[in-house]
Order: C-alpha cells, then sequence, then structure tokens
C-alpha cells in the first residue's frame, strides 16, 4: 500500500479560488503540486462554488475538498466555518486511519479551542501548524472587543501550534518575541506571486474599452490596489497626492460601494473636487489588472499592519516604480526595489514629486531590484518546493 503524507487545509474560503490572499495560496499549492507523495484535503465553504453547494467531497486539482455548511451569523461566521472545518478534517482524518497526518490552519480564529482541537490531533498522532497571517487585532475596522479577541485567540493559537509558519520574517520576530514564554516552534516561507506579463496589448479592446470609459493613459497615473479600509492609508496617499504638483492621476482600483469610509474621507478631504483622483472600482479579469499594473507611472502601497501583502508582490513584479509606506513588514519584502514614505505631513507629496523627475536609468535600477526580489523569493515554484519539502520532513 502506498503511503501518502496527508495534509488538512483549513481556514482559506476554498478551492476554486475566486479571490483572497489564502485562497490563491491554496489554489497554487495543489495546482502546482510536484511531490504526489503528500494529499491535500482542503475545506471550502459551500457558498464558495457551485461544486462545494452541491456536493459535501470531491476532487479538484489532485487534493479531497470537503465541503461545510456554515450560518450567516455576521463576523462570527469565519470563527463558526474554521471550527467546524478543523472539527470535520478531524473526523476525516480518522475514519480514514491516516498516519501522522498534518493540520494546516490559516489565521488565527479559533484561539479559545486551540488546545482542545491539539489534543485531539496528538491523540491521532498528527500535528497542528499555523500560519498566523498578519496583526488582525491592529486592524482599525474592528471594534475594541473584536480586536482584543483577536489579540486572546492569537495568543491561544501560538501556545497550542506545534510549528508556526509566518508568511513575513517579521512576523515570525513578532512571534518569538511577543511569546517567547511559549518558546514556539516558528519558521518562514513567504506567499508567492506569479510572473507572467499580461497577455494583452495596448491595441486589445478589452485594454481601449477600459481606458477610454476611465479616461487614464498609459503610464500617465499612479496606482493602487486594494480593500478600502483605513489600515491601508488611504487618507495620506490621497491627501499628500492632493498637495503634490503631479499632472498625472490617481488611479484607486477598490470596491467603494456603500462604503462609509469612502463617505467620510470625501467629508474630510475633499478629494471628489480633484479632477486627477479617480475611484474606478474593481478589476476581476485578471489579464487586464496585470496591463493596469504594468502600464502605471508609479504604484502607492499603503498597508502597514499585515504579513507579506499580496497586492505587494504582484505590484514589485509588474510595475516600474512601487512607493511603500516604510514598515518593517514591507521592507523585509521590497528591500532596496521600492521608495519609502512616512506618513508625515508632506513626505509622500515630496517623493512623488521627486519620481516624476527621475530619468528613465534611475527607474529601471528600482524595476530591476523589484523584479529580482520576487523571482530570488516569491515565485509560486520555489514557494511550493518549501511547503513540500516542510510537509515531508
Amino acid at each position: 500500500m502506498k503511503l501518502f503524507q496527508h495534509v488538512y487545509i483549513i481556514g482559506s474560503k476554498g478551492i476554486p479560488a475566486n479571490y483572497g490572499g489564502f485562497e490563491t495560496f491554496v489554489e497554487k499549492l495543489t495546482s502546482g503540486q510536484k511531490n504526489r507523495q503528500i494529499k491535500y484535503h482542503v475545506a471550502s465553504r459551500s457558498d464558495n462554488s457551485e461544486q462545494a453547494d452541491k456536493e459535501k467531497h470531491f476532487e479538484y486539482n489532485g487534493a479531497d475538498v470537503f465541503s461545510i455548511d456554515v450560518p450567516n451569523i455576521g463576523s462570527a461566521q469565519a470563527i463558526a466555518y474554521d471550527y467546524k472545518s478543523l472539527k470535520e478534517a478531524i473526523r476525516i482524518s480518522k475514519q480514514n486511519q491516516d498516519q501522522h497526518p498534518i493540520f494546516y490552519v490559516l489565521a488565527n480564529r479559533i484561539g479559545p479551542f486551540a488546545s482542545r482541537f491539539s489534543r485531539e490531533i496528538h491523540a491521532l498522532g498528527g500535528e497542528f501548524y499555523l500560519n498566523p497571517d498578519g496583526h488582525e487585532w491592529a486592524r482599525a475596522k474592528w471594534s475594541k472587543p473584536v480586536r482584543q479577541y483577536w489579540k486572546y485567540s492569537e495568543k491561544k493559537m501560538v501556545a497550542a501550534a506545534d510549528l508556526i509558519i509566518a508568511d513575513n520574517p517579521e512576523i515570525e520576530k513578532y512571534i518569538k518575541k511577543e511569546y517567547v514564554s511559549f518558546q514556539p516552534e516558528t519558521t518562514y516561507i513567504a506567499y508567492g506571486t506569479d510572473i507572467q506579463k499580461s497577455k494583452l496589448s495596448r491595441k486589445d479592446k478589452k485594454v481601449r474599452d477600459w481606458f477610454d470609459r476611465k479616461g487614464i493613459i498609459e503610464n500617465n497615473y499612479f496606482l493602487v490596489v486594494g480593500r478600502f479600509v483605513p489600515e491601508n492609508n488611504y487618507e495620506t496617499m490621497i491627501r499628500e497626492f492632493m498637495i503634490s504638483k503631479t499632472k498625472k492621476d490617481f488611479v484607486l482600483v477598490t470596491n467603494v460601494e456603500k462604503n462609509k469610509f469612502y463617505e467620510q474621507l470625501k467629508q474630510r478631504t475633499y478629494f471628489d473636487q480633484d479632477s486627477r483622483i479617480k475611484f474606478v472600482g474593481t478589476v476581476y479579469d485578471q489579464e487586464l489588472l496585470k496591463y493596469i499594473r504594468e502600464n502605471a507611472f508609479a504604484y502607492f502601497h499603503g498597508h502597514e499592519v499585515g504579513g507579506t501583502n499580496p497586492s505587494l508582490l504582484e505590484a514589485l513584479s509588474m510595475t516600474r516604480l512601487n512607493m511603500l509606506i516604510d514598515v518593517p513588514f514591507n521592507k523585509a519584502v521590497a528591500k532596496e526595489g521600492a521608495m519609502y514614505w512616512t506618513k508625515s505631513l508632506g513626505d509622500l507629496a515630496t517623493q512623488i514629486n521627486r519620481a516624476e523627475s527621475y530619468e528613465k536609468k534611475r527607474i529601471g535600477d528600482y524595476t530591476k531590484a523589484a523584479h529580482k526580489r520576487v523571482a530570488d523569493e516569491f515565485t509560486w515554484e520555489s514557494i511550493i518546493a518549501k511547503y513540500e519539502r516542510l510537509f515531508l520532513s
């Protein structure tokens, strides 16, 4: 009988992936699998795909996907989903009589139950791995009690896990320092990104329709792509852009429908009176989004509470010039491949003005350094190889 290393992945919405960092990670890990000694089992929310809605178990990318129904109970839904998923994963593993299974939980949502689950996993001869993601407890969108829950949950998850896999070296440092009393076992494996260029060209109808409709010209805009939330520093980027001297546009690829933060920001900054600032909605067509990134003059990145952010890796691999908020997470990823700005009044505006005067060679040096960082550290191929080595060690 052929022996497999069974790996149960909990915490993504599931595969096939429609969106999201963890979902893309699981999609890439399973579709790019090289070593067939690993058998992946992936929890999927029943509302993630038509197949998950219809079938309790199905095969996708060679992985066994098991569907979980979860009631719509607001922000507690994600906690209920992870709890039910891990419970079901342990049941399947027991039923299959797996040898030394690994249960890999993405994010710190089920801390209050972590030690109980850990005991059950150890009773099976299994291991409990954790990816803590970023600092969820620091996100401004959460109320104080919710932030306290995230911090408490993180502590309990770290205490219960056999191994913590951080996607950013600064997250690994934080875990080791913050929870030194637990003596956590940690390792660093980055998130990956796609390094293929867009298949679209300037002449494609899809490209011309989008650019003409939005009133945007190639290489004549600064760009940001991401969720429209306060901790991504949209207010600083918008205020600083407004006081800069640039004639270029600021293109924001983000969803602001029914967004309270959008209305608050409009009242505080009057950005709607600056014709250069263009909210263009979301772009789900990945080839078109790549083209938009490749043809920006520069990319702004304001994320400051995450680990290795997928949109930052995409920007480094595609956009000529990247301008990042100066926090340790971003510096650990981009190193010399980007410019850095702070929240000090006038800092980003000065850098915008300065970037416009750069010669092609200087911008080219940033591009080369960014592409080298991605090629050396962040290709999906190398990330998948690291995970496979880890799971089989």
